[in-house]
């Protein structure tokens, strides 16, 4: 009889800069992990004589527009999803180029590690520090830094360290907990799924080795309880007893713990009640913990609707219209003060209007430059806006959930930049909810 253990997600991006190797990576660590059909390595081979040289270019398993192809670098994010005996992954492709800083972040946003690919001869380059810089204002936990290339140097474990030194004369100033130094050829596959005969000086773990075995599990924000309501739950079903009057709020917990007789609050309102049951697609649980999906039935009756956030009383978040948020700005017309754009956070949209560009950040140095009247396409800076309705939020730094944001210009839809919130200055007051702007 054998046990069955879940399997986590580990959701990750490359990034770097252009020619750094970072879709031939990829590719590399789909072939060598043998998680390609026949079907996809027939179409690399059939591409072979195209775009390889008569050679399988990996890079074509992430760079599938003709632009990627004829140019050789990727514009777009690419996600490409495996599995191994120990983990699932979802795996970001993201642009090298600085005008697809948008594109990087996009991939970056969701991801619990970011594989930082540098060029061996090259060494620490703007655009490495400018993609690491980024990973940190994301706070994605932990951090790969690939030396890339390493037979064009000969496997020198001198210049291996002294890429390593560059990276950790910055890495100080930057909020990574948690980062690995590794060094590869993608495309000879050296210590990318198997361990390399060439570097006997580095005794580490490949690269599937580490994503394989990176702790993710702190990586959830378990202590605030928060779960924001995406659906009210009545299946009015007469022909079931019990689903005829059964009315239970469905979400995904977005951080913390709840568990079946626990005292809960609904903001903004502050109605408070207790757990009553906990539901999933396969029962009833005794407690559940982010990032699940679950349905919350409570004791008592009381208004809820979509948008709302359950939390834990003695726990409270931030409720307010006035937000002091970083953004990247990702739109080709610029952001300005007195603009009004829809923002949506978590399950609701509501309306918001710019009332100040505080500085743009330096992302090279992460200086922060003062007095700007916008903020360009793939800029990033800080802004403070009023909303239409208070926002229930923690700051990005304790819960990258509920503490982000995507802004949406109205009239077109387009996604036109993505916010992470600053914690908030004072906590919820439940009786304080009628704003306008």
């Amino acid at each position: 009889m054998s046990i069955h253990h879940p399997v986590d997600l580990l959701r990750f991006n490359t990034c770097g800069s252009v020619d750094d190797g970072k879709s031939t990576l990829i590719g590399r660590l789909l072939y060598d992990s043998k998680s390609l059909m026949e079907d996809q390595i027939e179409a690399l081979e059939r591409s072979a004589d195209i775009t390889g040289g008569g050679q399988i270019n990996l890079a074509n398993l992430t760079d599938g527009l003709r632009a990627e192809r004829e140019q050789g670098i990727t514009i777009d994010v690419a996600y490409r999803y495996f599995a191994t005996p120990r983990r699932k992954f979802i795996i970001a492709d993201t642009p090298g180029h600085v005008q697809y800083t948008r594109n990087m972040v996009t991939g970056a946003s969701s991801s619990n590690l970011s594989v930082v690919l540098v060029d061996a001869r090259l060494g620490l380059i703007e655009q490495s520090r400018r993609h690491t810089c980024i990973a940190s204002l994301l706070r994605i936990p932990h951090l790969v830094v690939a030396v890339n290339k390493m037979d064009l140097v000969g496997w020198s474990e001198d210049r291996f360290l002294e890429i390593r030194d560059q990276f950790e004369t910055f890495l100080p100033r930057l909020n990574i907990r948690d980062v690995k130094f590794i060094p590869v050829s993608a495309l000879n596959g050296d210590n990318v799924v198997d361990p390399s005969q060439k570097a006997p000086w580095y005794s580490g773990p490949t690269l599937l080795h580490h994503i394989e075995d990176v702790h993710i599990g702190s990586d959830w924000n378990l202590d605030d309880f928060r779960l924001p309501v995406q659906w009210v739950n009545r299946p009015n079903n007469p022909q079931n007893p019990s689903l005829h009057d059964f009315r239970g709020f469905s979400g995904q917990i977005a951080g913390g713990i709840v568990r079946v007789g626990q005292p809960v609050m609904v903001l903004p309102s502050g109605f408070a009640s207790t757990v009553k049951e906990i539901w999933t697609l396969d029962g009833q649980l005794q407690e559940a913990f982010s990032p699940q999906s679950i349905t919350l039935v409570l004791n008592h009756d009381i208004d809820v609707s979509r948008g709302d956030v359950f939390v834990d009383p003695e726990d409270l978040p931030g409720v307010s219209c006035d937000l002091h948020a970083k953004v990247c700005w990702m739109h080709s017309r610029p952001l300005q003060s007195g603009k009004k754009y829809f923002l949506k956070h978590m399950t609701q949209t509501v309306q918001a209007v710019v009332t100040s560009i505080e500085h743009r950040i330096n992302i090279t140095t992460l200086d922060q430059e003062d007095k700007v009247p916008e903020l360009a396409m793939n800029d990033i800076g800080e802004i403070r806006l009023r909303t239409s309705k208070p926002i229930v939020f923690d700051g990005y730094a304790t819960n990258r959930l509920t503490g982000s944001f995507i802004l949406i210009e109205p009239g077109t839809n387009a996604t036109a930049g993505a916010g992470m919130l600053h914690p908030p200055t004072e906590l919820a007051k439940p009786e304080y909810k009628d704003f306008a702007i």
